[in-house]
């Protein structure tokens, strides 16, 4: 079960019974038809839950049971669609929900009794995530959160009522509609919050404290690779120096200081400068063993 259903079946156990959630739904969703007899009411989705959940709405809130139909997707993917479909009191419906146009059609941006309404926001951003909601699975690649929108002043609305509980939304434009969405892990989380989905919001957590972890864990493995390749690296440097100087004037032409600490990276040369530094007939820091080796080095390279 991906993330997104996840979300969406807990959405579905609240058990809510709110008409700016049902508005952002069949905003998302629906489609008006106009026969001889009036108007019509399609609402979509490949989810049976939802279709079931929609259904419900609209038998508790307006009374009508309206016709539930389902065909099969013709594509790949050969999904099934749902369709609550409806062909009485249509006009009732779009007025109360402030979906009608003038038009016979749908209204395109959100109602301002909705964006000015906390709990009436609240419900229709969980309606919204119901229709046309995703979020990317958390344990792969960045984060994301979808809601995609037909038309770009809902967008743009959508975006202003996340922007109402503090959510850095935005908004792109994409060849098959417009979307408003969400990318930092912190949004996402609220988000979820705001929409009732709290356990969906503790495993989101969980998750990203887990990849926090393991991210950080591999940046501390990485640096410490890194560093013993510099290390292998500058005492390999060194070693190759120490033989050039004894194959040309010799080990004893050196200072003792410097023969000494020649000799024993040759005798040890996997130790670290703490560890050199220790062996020396007197113990010095690791700055001053780092000091002879350069001495060392520039000897080699003048000859």
């Amino acid at each position: 079960m991906s993330f997104t259903v996840k979300v969406k079946e807990e959405i579905l156990t609240l058990d809510r019974v709110d008409k700016a959630e049902l508005a952002a739904i069949i905003k998302l969703s629906g489609s008006v038809g106009l026969t001889s007899s009036g108007l019509t009411l399609s609402i979509t989705t490949e989810n049976a839950k939802v279709a079931r959940h929609i259904y419900e709405l609209i038998e508790r809130i307006f009374a009508i049971k309206g016709d539930l139909r389902h065909h099969q997707k013709t594509n790949l993917r050969k999904n099934r669609v749902y369709t609550i479909f409806l062909e009485t009191r249509v006009n009732d419906i779009l007025d109360e929900l402030y979906l009608a146009d003038d038009m016979f059609g749908l209204e395109t941006g959100i109602a301002t009794e909705i964006m000015r309404d906390d709990e009436q926001s609240q419900a229709y951003l969980r309606g919204a995530f119901l229709a046309a909601g995703t979020i990317k699975d958390p344990e792969k690649g960045r984060y994301q959160l979808e809601i995609a929108s037909v038309y770009q002043d809902h967008a743009q609305d959508l975006s202003v009522l996340m922007h109402r509980f503090l959510l850095d939304a935005k908004v792109i434009v994409r060849s098959k509609g417009t979307i408003t969405y969400l990318q930092r892990a912190e949004d996402i989380l609220d988000f979820l919050l705001v929409i009732g989905a709290d356990e969906a919001k503790v495993e989101f957590e969980n998750i990203k404290i887990m990849r926090e972890a393991r991210n950080d864990l591999n940046r501390a493995t990485n640096a410490e690779t890194a560093n013993i390749a510099r290390t292998m690296t500058a005492s390999l440097k060194t070693l190759n120096n120490i033989a050039k100087i004894r194959e040309t004037i010799g080990l004893d032409q050196l200072p003792l200081e410097l023969q000494e600490i020649a000799h024993l990276r040759l005798q040890n040369p996997d130790f670290s400068l703490q560890q050199l530094a220790e062996q020396l007939t007197t113990p010095i820091s690791k700055s001053g063993v780092n000091h002879r080796l350069r001495k060392i080095n520039k000897i080699a390279e003048e000859l």
